[in-house]
């Protein structure tokens, strides 16, 4: 039974994935494409499994998505190792963290928390914006080594910690309440417009179903407003109505530009952070900063 994975066919099908064609990684790699192409087809005979889809980019399977995640794994300890051995120099590039967030904590609190990052080791941090119920699949996919997800079951090959919750309004302008919202709410609001992110922005259809019990959903006229900032700005506009996060409500609240429609009724999105489980310092950093920051911005 065979049961090793050659590195340098490993690092081989990272390069296709990176580069998109067998051609570019050949170029990448100062091999011809033909050795790209062997080597491809060698690790596919030695796990048995279809790994590449022959697009244009080229994606990985399901399963060639666990043998990337392990390469990019690779590539990350052995630059540790580097290190610590001071075999770097003094040009070594900047170790790179790419982390996937939600729009939110990236509008809100997780800024903070990259700056808190001591400056060694040399980090450059590759952000990677997604839906919180969405950013463990690029964890899954080994896009990023890292990720601010609402997922609480650990991605494979992943350590979890919960971070807090991020908690979320019912908010509208004055003028926009006065002309929609006149009665009762529960009754009102599922045929007022309302202001969404983007098509997998669950959070105001939520709400109406809390607010009716199980039943409906938010208005059929829906804003969608891709930032996490124009979003609010849409908002205290009087565009629609929406569900706002408190840290950004507050002062719009305190000014008279937002009311809140419910008070007593909020939705608590809780945050956690994964990351892949390596001994890696540079991820270590990052956590740790990223821990403290959530603990002072999120609640508990």
């Amino acid at each position: 039974m065979v049961t090793e994975l050659p590195l340098d066919q490993v690092r081989t099908l990272l390069a296709v994935v990176d580069e998109g064609t067998f051609d570019a990684a050949a170029a990448a790699l100062h091999v011809t494409p033909s050795a790209v192409s062997q080597r491809v087809k060698a690790l596919e005979q030695r796990t048995g499994r279809v790994l590449l889809v022959r697009t244009k980019p080229v994606r990985p399977t399901e399963s060639g998505a666990v043998v990337v995640r392990f390469a990019r794994q690779l590539a990350r300890l052995e630059r540790d190792a580097r290190a610590e051995l001071g075999m770097g120099g003094a040009e070594e590039e900047p170790t790179r963290v790419s982390i996937a967030v939600n729009a939110d904590s990236l509008a809100t609190w997780f800024l903070d928390a990259l700056t808190a990052v001591p400056p060694e080791p040399r980090l450059s941090f590759e952000l990677h914006r997604e839906d919180e119920a969405h950013t463990a699949a690029l964890l899954r996919e080994g896009l990023v080594m890292a990720a601010v997800t609402s997922a609480a079951e650990p991605v494979a090959g992943c350590s979890v910690r919960l971070l807090g919750r991020m908690r979320y309004l019912a908010a509208a302008s004055p003028d926009f309440a006065e002309r929609y919202l006149d009665g009762p709410l529960r009754e009102a609001l599922p045929g007022a417009p309302v202001v969404t992110f983007d098509r997998s922005d669950e959070l105001q259809d939520a709400f109406v179903r809390r607010l009716r019990r199980g039943r409906g959903a938010a208005g059929a006229v829906r804003h969608r407003i891709p930032t996490s900032e124009g979003f609010v700005s849409a908002i205290a506009a009087g565009l629609g109505w929406g569900m706002v996060p408190e840290i950004q409500a507050g002062g719009l609240l305190r000014t008279g530009r937002l009311v809140s429609l419910a008070p007593e009724r909020v939705l608590d999105v809780p945050l956690y952070w994964q990351q892949w489980k390596l001994d890696s310092p540079a991820l270590a950093t990052v956590a740790q900063a990223v821990a403290s920051t959530a603990a002072k911005s999120l609640r508990p």
